[in-house]
């Protein structure tokens, strides 16, 4: 019994003999499902965050740089896991976020008027490359360079953010929710990942992924109090 490629037929067949399905049966079950889980869960999770922005109609505590890294970054990881064929549960969200960080760099760009030169180069030099490296339009052995560096672009995609948070004591817009999502994320996706035998690169990016993530995650978690209180004492 096999549903969007999922086969059930392994674990529903131990259930009925009311046995307790085996490892090697439950595990790639499991995983299927959580991916499938991962993809549908991304295509809100950064929706809190657009939302916080628009009610609010600021940015502040916002890193520019640490979004538009961001999209670089999906944009390959996308590209990567298309050209390597991979199923689509182990790498879906990727496509749903890369959209959804486009909307949100696209709304920070709208509350960042008047925009100066050096901020249009930026997104007119993506819009010229980035389609060519979605096709995988390019040399392999670039190619492989290219997702390398995809690691180092999400790490330093939230240093300047995590940097900003610590300077500032506060993480001024930032969504608890997006935060909390993208942690979860990264976890559950080094399990699929594993299981659906991925290549170790794109199981490293989970793994750096649930480090930034967490540690922004847990930033949002200790400011929040004290600029409660500075709220409250202002009014």
């Amino acid at each position: 019994m096999e549903i969007f490629g999922i086969d059930f037929g392994c674990a529903l067949g131990s259930l009925r003999d009311g046995k307790i399905p085996e490892k090697d049966c439950l595990l790639p079950l499991l995983s299927k499902l959580l991916g499938y889980g991962i993809v549908a869960a991304s295509t809100t999770v950064k929706l809190p965050q657009i939302m916080k922005i628009l009610k609010h109609r600021s940015i502040r505590g916002l890193s520019m740089v640490a979004f538009e890294l961001e999209v670089v970054g999906y944009t390959i990881a996308l590209a990567y896991c298309l050209h390597k064929g991979l199923p689509f549960s182990a790498y879906g969200e990727l496509a749903f976020l890369l959209i959804q960080a486009m909307i949100l760099v696209a709304i920070m760009y709208y509350f960042s008027q008047p925009m100066g030169i050096k901020m249009w180069i930026r997104p007119l030099i993506y819009c010229a490359v980035a389609p060519t490296i979605l096709a995988g339009q390019i040399d392999p052995v670039l190619f492989e360079a290219l997702y390398a560096s995809q690691h180092a672009i999400f790490f330093f995609a939230r240093v300047p953010q995590i940097w900003e948070n610590f300077q500032n004591k506060s993480t001024g817009e930032l969504s608890f929710l997006t935060s909390f999502m993208n942690s979860a994320g990264s976890m559950v996706r080094v399990f699929t990942s594993i299981q659906e035998k991925a290549p170790t690169t794109v199981v490293l990016g989970s793994v750096i992924g649930i480090v930034m993530n967490g540690t922004i995650l847990s930033q949002i978690i200790l400011y929040s109090k004290p600029q409660a209180a500075k709220e409250k004492k202002m009014k």
